[in-house]
């Protein structure tokens, strides 16, 4: 489908090895684990080219056969990797991996994390040609998880918010709060996210974000209720034009409920809840609604359009293995919330 906002959209963060467990079994039990490629703004651009758009992605990986892997990996899925840049010897660091165990009934998922000193943790900011990357991009993505690795995490993040908005680019932010990493070290996540959003031209986040950021309770029940915290999300950030979220009511580990929502200063829309059963893998999900808004809006399109896409590229991610959504845009634009039968 043809953009009206034209130029890729630059996915800055770290890019990571995935290891999960067999469905069944502990980290403690398991006997092999699964490798694959993730990451939430990796997530993001791949996803953004199975909608058809062009996406760049911005990082840093070791010089040896897992750095390789990774950005053979981001390259074979349609993303320009040209910006990736390697670190070499022992100071170049190392991969980011994290550890998937999965979940079952009313067990859930739990991740164990392992990037203390990897290539992007212990990268600087003048290591990257941000100027460059950010030539002709029609969007910048980012998420607070940079911010959350460390004081160099967030030197990080300035760097690319600041190289975006001298570029004239717009800034797309996921709030995307990981208490285990900002919980590492002395951190201030409040002070430093305000301090980045305050940048954004589109959030990815909710009450409970607005809540740790304002320090004041926001209901989270009811479309026109959530209202309140968006209200005050535009107070709080003056160049803040959308923000966007998701409702989860998981049942059991395999059964959710979710619903979507999208707001414009003019405009707002909230979708219908529906029904999430058989969950094949819920991480990666929110990248994958993140994805569909930011479809949405290179498209020019309206709240609405906005939460429809976002929702179903979510529910659809649940149906896939892995940390990626790659359907065909088709999928998703016929998607009901309803399964179907097979298609022949």
């Amino acid at each position: 489908m043809t953009s009206v906002r034209s130029g890729p959209v630059v996915c800055f963060g770290e890019v990571m090895l995935r290891f999960a467990t067999p469905a069944g079994r502990v980290i403690a039990d398991a006997q092999s684990l699964d490798l694959t490629i993730g990451g939430a703004e990796a997530n993001v651009g791949v996803a953004l080219v199975a909608m058809g758009h062009q996406a760049r992605f911005v990082s840093k990986v070791p010089a040896n056969a897992l750095g390789d892997k990774a950005r053979a990996a981001l390259a074979g899925a349609g993303v320009e990797v040209q910006h990736f840049v390697r670190g070499a010897g022992e100071s170049g660091g190392r991969m980011g991996l994290y550890f998937l165990e999965v979940g079952g009934s009313l067990r859930p998922s739990a991740i164990t994390y392992d990037r203390a000193g990897s290539a992007f943790a212990t990268a600087k900011p003048e290591e990257f040609d941000f100027a460059a990357a950010l030539d002709g991009a029609s969007l910048f993505h980012i998420s607070g998880i940079t911010a959350a690795l460390g004081p160099g995490g967030v030197e990080l993040a300035r760097a690319a918010i600041k190289a975006a908005r001298a570029a004239g680019v717009p800034v797309s932010f996921d709030c995307n709060f990981r208490e285990k990493l900002w919980g590492a070290w002395d951190s201030n996540p409040r002070e430093i996210l305000l301090e980045l959003l305050a940048d954004a031209t589109i959030m990815f986040g909710n009450h409970r974000d607005m809540t740790l950021l304002l320090q004041k309770p926001f209901s989270g029940d009811g479309a026109e209720r959530r209202r309140e915290a968006v209200e005050a999300a535009f107070t709080t950030f003056p160049n803040l034009q959308v923000m966007a979220s998701t409702a989860r009511h998981p049942i059991t580990q395999t059964h959710h409920r979710l619903s979507a929502r999208v707001d414009l200063r003019e405009d707002r829309h909230q979708t219908t809840e529906i029904e999430i059963t058989d969950i094949v893998d819920r991480v990666g999900s929110g990248d994958a609604f993140a994805a569909g808004v930011l479809t949405g809006w290179l498209e020019g399109g309206d709240a609405r359009k906005m939460a429809e896409l976002g929702l179903a590229m979510n529910a659809l991610k649940h149906s896939l293995h892995g940390d990626w959504l790659r359907l065909p845009r088709s999928e998703v634009d016929n998607f009901t919330g309803n399964s179907g039968d097979v298609r022949r």
